[in-house]
């Protein structure tokens, strides 16, 4: 017989203390309010375990007595992994689990607790006289726990990787409370399976996180940075390509960036200045790493000869550190701003680079067809491919209704150009529960049954963030 609400409550404070123990509803806010607020379902309570044993007791207990368990971080995820599904789950955040348990910058080492704060994670690493290059709009609460999670991306991939490529190994406890050790921070293991692998990016369905080994790098000298001009997606490619060529692994950020953007942003005071050299369709803000012993201005040499061969028409590079904080802040505020126009339809979507800008032409076509009047905003990563292909309302629409009428049909539409040129319908932000569904209907049929056997296998009792990816 399943435990009431009321059950539970009673239970988790028997284990890990009142204190630990969130039951009150009305309370519950900051753990059940998501970014995107798509997502309105309570728990059955929040545990915030104090330490490793806390998470293994609780996991021991629900594992007993067949009690739905969602692992948290900083509660920023974009697809609802981190939140209720049905309403009779406990929400286990990772919040107190925030320390950084070593530092090893001559191995490029840092072991850091699920609940650390990925800011955090950043400022102990420079402390240090190093550098942990997953960078995100969320940072400031994202935990590392989520981020692994999630396989989080950013705009470093492009030098360095995603979370998964960025973790040497995990800590991790199982459904039935068991602790899997894997901190290891060898380069070369070939003892077997890679478990690190499957644990990060599973939404906390097979496992919760709760430490990891990850990697370090040298800390850059300084960055070079500068907002370019170009006249189309496919222009973007081509400069991208020249930059690719010149910077090789330098070259750790490559962001496309519609001009409707920067006029939104503008008309809504979310920039102190323009950032660009002038009005332009599009804008690459492309940025390149010196290090020490490198001599400066490498980047704009690349921008001449960009010029030189007719690629690009205009741009300015970050004189100072507040340039380049407004140029960035203008990519950041990407997502944000757009809920100053009104509604918006959103895609995390990826295509092989070269077909970024097809993507984004046929994928505007399709929309304006099913929608006229629609603004297409799409932006990202175009050094990887990753593209955040959204939609806001046209002007003067009713957001309700326009969400109402076209959000299954545009989803539709966009996801059947980007499966056309071969690529995912989640490119960083993961299924969650809102793609559940959708991720039934493009994943090959062996890649589920393989998926849905290691599930089984490690949770048989499908207590671990039920619901969720696999449904």
């Amino acid at each position: 017989m399943s435990l009431s609400a009321a059950e539970i409550v009673s239970a988790l404070r028997a284990i890990i203390g009142s204190d630990n123990v969130v039951g009150d509803t009305g309370r519950m806010g900051p753990w059940l309010n998501e970014p995107r607020k798509r997502f309105h379902v309570t728990a059955a309570a929040v545990a915030i375990p104090p330490d490793i044993e806390a998470v293994q007791a609780v996991m021991r207990w629900a594992h007993e007595h067949g009690v739905g368990i969602i692992p948290q971080g900083g509660n920023t995820g974009l697809v609802g992994a981190q939140v209720p599904l049905r309403g009779d789950e406990v929400i286990l955040s990772l919040a107190k689990l925030d320390a950084i348990r070593s530092i090893d910058t001559g191995a490029g080492v840092m072991v850091a607790e699920a609940g650390v704060i990925l800011e955090n994670a950043h400022k102990a690493a420079e402390k240090a006289g190093a550098m942990f290059p997953l960078w995100l709009a969320s940072q400031g609460s994202a935990r590392i726990g989520g981020v692994l999670s999630s396989n989080a991306g950013g705009v470093n991939v492009l030098a360095y990787g995603n979370a998964r490529e960025l973790t040497m190994g995990v800590e991790a406890v199982l459904a039935d409370g068991r602790l899997y050790s894997g901190l290891n921070a060898l380069k070369k293991d070939n003892t077997g399976y890679d478990l690190k692998n499957l644990l990060v990016g599973a939404e906390g369905t097979l496992g919760i996180i709760t430490a990891a080994s990850l990697k370090l790098y040298p800390l850059p000298e300084d960055h070079e940075t500068a907002l370019v001009n170009v006249a189309s997606p496919q222009a973007a490619f081509a400069l991208f390509q020249l930059m690719r060529e010149r910077a090789g692994a330098r070259l750790n950020a490559f962001e496309l960036i519609p001009w409707i953007g920067l006029d939104i942003q503008l008309r809504h005071g979310m920039l102190d200045a323009d950032p660009s050299a002038s009005a332009s369709p599009w804008y690459a803000l492309v940025e390149m790493t010196r290090m020490a012993g490198t001599a400066p201005g490498s980047l704009q040499s690349a921008l001449e000869a960009a010029f030189e061969q007719g690629l690009i028409a205009d741009a300015t590079l970050a004189e100072s550190l507040a340039e380049r904080s407004r140029m960035w802040a203008f990519r950041e505020q990407m997502s944000e701003c757009q809920s100053r126009e009104g509604a918006s339809i959103k895609h995390d979507v990826s295509v092989p680079i070269a077909a970024v800008p097809a993507l984004i032409a046929e994928g505007s076509v399709a929309a304006e067809k099913l929608v006229p009047g629609i603004r297409p905003v799409p932006f990202g990563h175009m050094g990887d491919g990753n593209i955040h292909f959204n939609f806001s309302m046209p002007v003067g629409a009713d957001p309700k209704a326009f969400m109402a009428q076209y959000d299954e049909a545009m989803h539709a539409a966009i996801y059947e150009v980007v499966l056309k040129y071969g690529g995912s319908v989640s490119a960083e932000h993961g299924i969650g529960q809102l793609k559940v569904d959708l991720l039934k209907q493009v994943k090959d049929p062996v890649a589920l049954a393989m998926m849905r056997a290691i599930k089984v296998a490690l949770d048989p009792r499908s207590i671990l963030n039920p619901g969720k990816m696999l449904g």
